[in-house]
């Protein structure tokens, strides 16, 4: 239960299964937390034994797990699948496995340590969401010892768990995610999940659905669509923003504590259509010349602005600095091919362009003429995400330096492509099937 919670709170029973104010925040653990006494009321009505306990393991297990009978997310995942589809299942694995150990470990401790109920047995209605049942848990539930009184608390703790589950899919560090809750828990955030699962489910799904529905969870809200969100004293943002491009989720977000973001604010990229940008061929710009040397990064964030703000990636080498908008740049991170350590790009006859001049070029800078090479490896994350946000968002593809073996085609469209080397330590096995031309 929530950690404000005071002595005017209601008393557990009747119809009062938690002691939630009518807005507040909890994390992941606390909220489970928080819907045990539907638990201990299932144990009371139904006179569970230590054996039952395994049942119901394993219908939690089913409906959070993919690919069941059961499951409350029909998402199949494949080679072919879309990389947000893969993030996103992954997530739900991961997430469902945690609650499941969690519901494990609170099934055994409350047949021994009760939550005391004062005012009487618990009861609830709660409104049906369809959560299919294993016929062992269908047995116990309905029949044997169930009836509707446990049915009905079985069901709203099920549905919750899934809510709580799929409120966090969007986020890589889940656990320490505050999400908003209220006297029906999660429930508020139905209408939301619905169309973030719609859209997963029946088409590629834009990263703008995934920012909304991580706003909801956290605000409850929706807004203009946009990339990120600030809101009360954190901010959230893709998760490449601090991790290395070539590792980092296309699609996931990042929950960051920060004192400063005070206000409830998207962000939005500075160029909505980039397709009407100028172009710079790459062919035009300089030969590299001797090793590349450092360049310096700072991420800059911009004004409030009718509730929006932009931010950029300021870059600098010898006192001389541009910068290039952060919406761009995630753009350009997300439709980026990626070569593994399982068949890294190689480019034939590929000439290498300096990528100081790459980064301060006008416009977007693209190839037209045959294979080109950027050496990053010697820059931090930042720099290598503010060169995607230069570059024109097609054929690009990243290279871990000394991994050039493999297949000479790493999607795209039978256009010349710019290669960017980078560090081989930040390689994982991730060899990603072709993304859509953004």
């Amino acid at each position: 239960m929530l950690p404000s919670q005071t002595s005017t709170a209601p008393t557990l029973g009747g119809s009062q299964w938690n002691t939630f104010p009518a807005a507040g925040t909890m994390t992941a653990r606390q909220f489970f937390t928080g819907a045990e006494p539907l638990l201990q009321g299932i144990i009371d009505d139904n006179d569970l034994q230590k054996g039952d306990g395994e049942v119901l393991e394993a219908q939690i297990h089913a409906t959070l797990g993919l690919g069941t009978r059961e499951t409350s997310l029909p998402l199949v995942i494949g080679p072919d699948s879309a990389s947000a589809s893969r993030e996103i299942g992954a997530q739900a694995e991961v997430i469902g496995r945690e609650i499941a150990s969690w519901a494990t470990e609170a099934l055994d401790r409350l047949l021994t340590h009760r939550i005391p109920l004062p005012a009487g047995p618990l009861i609830v209605r709660s409104h049906c969401y369809g959560h299919l049942l294993t016929d062992p848990a269908a047995d116990l539930l309905r029949g044997r010892r169930g009836g509707p009184v446990t049915m009905q608390l079985y069901n709203e703790w099920l549905h919750q768990m899934v809510l709580l589950r799929d409120a966090l899919l969007p986020f890589t560090n889940w656990q320490d995610v505050p999400i908003l809750v209220t006297p029906t828990g999660l429930r508020h955030i139905e209408p939301a999940r619905d169309r973030f699962l719609t859209e997963l489910l029946v088409r590629q799904i834009r990263h703008t659905s995934i920012v909304d529905f991580a706003r909801h969870a956290v605000t409850g809200t929706s807004g203009t669509a946009g990339y990120g969100f600030d809101h009360d004293g954190a901010t959230v943002l893709p998760a490449v923003v601090d991790a290395p491009p070539l590792t980092a989720p296309r699609h996931l977000l990042t929950w960051r504590p920060d004192p400063a973001a005070d206000e409830t604010v998207t962000y939005i990229a500075e160029v909505q259509d980039y397709y009407a940008a100028p172009r710079t061929q790459i062919e035009h710009l300089p030969a590299v010349t001797g090793t590349p040397g450092p360049v310096t990064s700072r991420l800059v964030i911009g004004p409030v602005v009718d509730g929006t703000r932009t931010a950029r990636i300021e870059v600098t080498r010898d006192g001389t600095g541009t910068s290039v908008d952060l919406g761009q740049a995630l753009r350009g991170h997300r439709f980026a091919h990626r070569a593994s350590t399982a068949g890294a790009a190689t480019v034939g006859d590929a000439r290498s362009a300096d990528l100081w001049a790459a980064l301060r070029a006008p416009g977007l800078v693209w190839a037209e003429d045959g294979d080109v090479t950027l050496d990053a490896t010697g820059q931090d994350h930042l720099v290598v995400l503010a060169l995607l946000g230069r570059l024109y968002p097609d054929n690009v593809i990243l290279r871990p330096a000394g991994n050039h073996t493999g297949p000479a085609t790493v999607g795209g469209n039978g256009q010349s492509c710019i290669v960017i080397d980078l560090p081989d330590h930040d390689v994982t096995d991730q060899q990603d099937s072709p993304p859509k031309t953004p």
